[in-house]
């Protein structure tokens, strides 16, 4: 959601490093500059004037004009500047001393606080504390089966007294969940179309009720500035303690993210990332103010890895890479784990430097990856233990059974034979030299 934005800074930059020494003068105008790509990324005014009045303050400075890499040293204020603007540092949620902790999600109608409840309750559960969700939206006539559907999927209860008074609900499902035991109570409130009397005096009963550790507004990143502006009402109101920002995977401007800590004050603690119940994120500033600035985020990609690979996974799979036993089988296996990470042009993105490097318009079809799939899937298990066995007439038959064509089959024969002979001279003889932690740092 911030190629723009990244795209434009980058540019910026890479003026100012083509001058050599800067001057008042060019350094006034990039940040001008600045200035209108964080509007056109739909940041707040106020947000965007504090940013570039920072940035300018302290980039003014002799020491920046004079030393030998001013360029640099203006990325890196800011860098920092966008880490402060994003809320500092990763910001946790809060558990009571006797529990159970109440959560709170709050949230105009569509924000998606419903499935956020899940999201949410299964990140939880897998930190080992079990939570009961509160069915206490009692206007949607869908959003009460929906709670109780997604609470099956992942196996946690989910209280909820049909239509009755939305107050009486969420206080008599705490008292419930104390009495079960359970460690986290997560309260699914309903919303309207705008912000309104009715709805925060109920909200305000809620609170009242069940005294919540934490109150997190649910807002969809997809509705830019205006998620800003809803924030800001919620937080008047009710005091939110953090934010869930929604469909941060979508082809969106972005601002919110970037307007909404300086605005309420109120660090954004998760996103979501995609409709699946897994897809949420814990939020790191200084990991999105790196991808913005084209740095890529290797942290991330790392910890997204971490999930699909054990220890002992990664050690097979590089004695495969060392004793060239690697196969057209686990060379799939490889592909289907590293599609569950998502797009896999987001992916190389993280890679620091490659998200400069790559082409504005670069993409990775999933057409192709599940034509690999096809023609690979096509093979007789021999085949793909051994592709030199391939000839034309196998070929042939793999192409017609996989909907391809012969040249798509040689294309990817040769080019799992050339990746095993790079690894055959990586690894030939000098292992501890080059593969000492290779799918160590990338796959485990």
């Amino acid at each position: 959601m911030f190629d723009q934005l990244s795209e434009r800074l980058g540019a910026i930059f890479s003026r100012l490093s083509g001058r050599g020494k800067l001057g008042e003068a060019d350094v006034n105008e990039a940040l001008r500059e600045v200035r209108i790509a964080l509007l056109e990324a739909d940041v707040s005014l106020p947000a965007a004037k504090s940013f570039v009045a920072r940035v300018k303050e302290k980039a003014i400075g002799a020491n920046v004009l004079e030393s030998l890499t001013p360029a640099q040293t203006i990325v890196k204020i800011v860098y920092d500047e966008l880490v402060d603007l994003l809320g500092g540092a990763e910001a946790r949620l809060q558990f009571s001393d006797a529990p159970p902790s109440v959560i709170m999600l709050v949230g105009l109608q569509g924000s998606g606080k419903t499935t956020q409840a899940a999201k949410l309750a299964l990140r939880l559960k897998e930190q080992g504390r079990r939570t009961l969700l509160i069915a206490a939206d009692v206007y949607r006539p869908a959003a009460i089966d929906q709670l109780v559907m997604l609470g099956k999927q992942i196996d946690l209860p989910v209280y909820e007294r049909g239509t009755q008074d939305p107050v009486k609900t969420a206080r008599d499902g705490v008292a419930e969940a104390r009495r079960l035991g359970l460690s986290t109570v997560i309260v699914d409130t309903a919303g309207r179309l705008q912000i309104d009397e009715a709805l925060m005096d109920e909200l305000g009963k809620i609170k009242a009720a069940v005294n919540p550790k934490e109150i997190l507004l649910v807002a969809d990143a997809m509705t830019g500035q205006e998620a800003t502006n809803v924030a800001k009402g919620f937080n008047d109101r009710l005091g939110i303690t953090g934010v869930i920002l929604t469909k941060m995977d979508g082809d969106t401007r972005g601002g919110a993210a970037l307007s909404i800590h300086a605005v309420t004050g109120a660090p954004i603690k998760f996103v979501g990332i995609g409709e699946k119940v897994g897809a949420l994120e814990p939020f790191y500033p200084d990991r999105l103010a790196s991808r913005i600035l084209g740095m890529g985020d290797v942290l991330t990609l790392i910890e997204k890895t971490q999930g699909l690979y054990s220890e002992e996974q990664a050690k097979q799979l590089e004695e495969k890479l060392l004793k060239q036993s690697f196969t057209l089988d686990d060379f799939l296996d490889q592909m289907r784990q590293m599609r569950k990470l998502g797009s896999m042009t987001d992916v190389l993105k993280m890679v620091p430097g490659l998200s400069r490097a790559l082409p504005k318009d670069f993409e990775i079809p999933e057409k192709d990856l599940k034509r690999i799939e096809a023609i690979i899937c096509s093979m007789t298990r021999r085949e793909r233990r051994h592709p030199d066995m391939l000839n034309g007439s196998r070929r042939k038959r793999i192409a017609l059974g996989s909907g391809t064509q012969v040249s798509d089959v040689n294309r990817l024969v040769k080019q799992f034979e050339q990746s095993r002979q790079l690894m055959k001279q990586l690894g030939g003889g000098k292992k501890k030299r080059f593969l000492p932690k290779l799918p160590a740092a990338m796959l485990r």
